[in-house]
């Protein structure tokens, strides 16, 4: 593998060694035993694949240089390919050659073609041919020689990548090199010796996934090597191009209307302001989030200018084609809309509406909010903020991830609502008398101060919980009775009421139940006196 680059499918290839060299270690069972043939069967299938992979990518580069008329600085490319695929053949025909000299010398399967379970359990066998035999310590010199030389060959091109070698001691891996019962053995010991059957075939097999491993990140090096595409147009596209994408009624869509053409064969490198861009089918896609502008015009635009660069084979001559491109950014003004919007109410559910008219469908807003927290409605732009207990809310906004401004608010206290008591008819009248004994039914309701219970009705649920009812003789208190909720039982001050005597509501507790349903409890000092005649 190149230093330093490795992709997901090498990390995973690494892993799958590793496991496989420190299972070798374990006294293991017949079900893992056939499990090795399992992995095998994937290693070899894995294999197989990497193998179709690399043969197309090499009927590729041979195509494109050929359609770019067989440029003089791509044409040797195409013969290093098709030696690396060589190299790689003969390699990779070695190492099969191991794996079937290891299943007949075994006898491992049986006349159904399944592999026999005693084969599977022989240790001896692979040592002797890979450690006696010496074949074990050939095998690590024609695999370590196979990088080397794929090196060697994109060198002779100009085209610089270095590979680690494949076979290597247990000291040169960081599995075992600190492992003081391993860390000794070479390649040869760590791998076939008194290691089974089955264990050894998927450990050639994998050896074989490593060696096309290099060879696909070769011939991937090489494809992006070749020069840029020589223009050959295969695809073709109706496009408009507006001056505007934004008329206004009554004025002229102005614009131009023409083909666009590129190559299948190829993707072109293309940049925009610098960054390189996707390509599908020849056509750069540019995507980016654009920021505000240090200043606008009277018109609240301010003008940019995007360079794009394409690089294109001209004539069997690379050349840099460049382009301009002016565009204009709008002052995007965040409107808020919202029953009371001056100041926004502590701990409460304050719903908004904020847009930003400039970004029509694009808008997409997200909130952040300090001293508070916000939570996104149903539409974009509605959103719910919850202020903390004081001082400011900053609410930014942003839209694709790119920020637009901030709005600021003071956060209000929740008003005090007002306590007014209640009979079976309605509110009490406190200007007159209430005729002897009293009112038959007396309810205490804490009334929210009227813009607080209009705009915020999530909020504006208060309750009297705390207080006594007395009932007064001379300004002597006669008896009382404790507040516990909305409706209060003086059944019994009734009963000993007369002409002159007076209720006297002394309210000492509010709750309020917010917009989550939790209950927020608030001291009141309030005295409410009722005259009876």
């Amino acid at each position: 593998m190149a230093g330093g680059k490795e992709t997901p499918r090498q990390k995973m290839i690494g892993m799958m060694y590793l496991v496989l060299t420190a299972l070798l270690a374990l006294q293991v069972s017949n079900q893992i035993l056939q499990k090795f043939i399992l992995l095998n069967d994937g290693l070899e299938r894995t294999s197989k694949n990497y193998r179709l992979k690399n043969v197309k990518t090499v009927d590729n580069i041979r195509s494109i240089v050929d359609e770019q008329g067989n440029n003089a600085k791509d044409v040797p490319k195409v013969k290093a390919a098709e030696q690396i695929r060589e190299k790689t053949s003969e390699i990779f025909n070695y190492l099969e050659g191991l794996k079937q000299d290891l299943i007949t010398t075994s006898n491992a399967i049986n006349d159904e073609g399944q592999f026999k379970n005693s084969a599977l359990k022989n240790t001896d066998i692979a040592g002797n041919i890979f450690n006696n035999n010496k074949k074990g310590y050939e095998m690590q010199e024609k695999l370590n020689a196979y990088p080397q030389e794929v090196s060697a060959i994109l060198k002779e091109i100009g085209v610089p990548l270095e590979f680690e070698k494949i076979a290597k001691d247990a000291e040169e891996i960081d599995l075992f090199k600190n492992d003081p019962d391993v860390r000794y053995k070479d390649f040869v010991n760590l791998n076939f010796v008194k290691s089974p059957l089955g264990a050894v075939l998927a450990i050639i097999s994998q050896y074989e996934n490593e060696v096309l491993n290099i060879e696909s990140e070769a011939l991937s090096e090489l494809s992006q090597s070749l020069g840029s595409f020589y223009m050959k147009s295969d695809i073709f596209e109706a496009t408009v191009s507006a001056n505007s994408n934004i008329v206004a009624a009554g004025t002229k869509f102005e614009g131009s209307l023409f083909i666009a053409s590129a190559s299948s064969s190829v993707q072109p490198k293309m940049t925009a302001d610098g960054r390189e861009i996707p390509v599908e089918n020849g056509f750069g896609k540019i995507s980016f989030p654009v920021g505000p502008a240090d200043s606008y015009d009277d018109r609240g635009l301010a003008k940019r200018t995007l360079k794009g660069e394409i690089m294109v084979n001209v004539g069997g001559e690379d050349k840099v084609l460049s382009v301009d491109y002016d565009y204009f950014v709008a002052n995007p003004t965040i409107e808020v809309t919202a029953e009371a919007i001056q100041q926004l109410y502590a701990e409460c559910a304050n719903e908004l509406s904020i847009k930003v008219p400039a970004l029509g469908n694009s808008y997409a807003p997200e909130f952040a909010v300090s001293n508070g927290q916000a939570i996104k409605g149903s539409k974009p732009g509605d959103v719910t903020i919850i202020p903390g207990n004081s001082g400011k809310v900053n609410i930014g906004v942003s839209s694709g991830g790119a920020k637009i401004g901030t709005k600021t608010y003071d956060i209000r206290p929740v008003p005090a609502p007002t306590i007014r008591p209640f009979d079976a008819r309605g509110a009490i009248d406190l200007s007159t008398p209430y005729p002897a004994p009293g009112p038959s039914q007396l309810l205490i309701k804490a009334v929210p101060e009227p813009t607080f219970g209009r705009t915020m009705p999530k909020d504006a649920n208060f309750e009297v919980t705390g207080g006594v009812v007395k009932l007064l003789r001379n300004e002597v208190p006669r008896d009382q009775v404790n507040i516990s909720g909305e409706n209060v039982a003086i059944r019994s001050l009734l009963a000993a009421a007369r002409s002159g005597d007076a209720l006297v509501i002394q309210v000492t507790e509010i709750t309020r139940t917010n917009f989550r349903g939790n209950k927020i409890k608030s001291t009141q000092n309030e005295i409410i006196r009722i005259p009876i005649k």
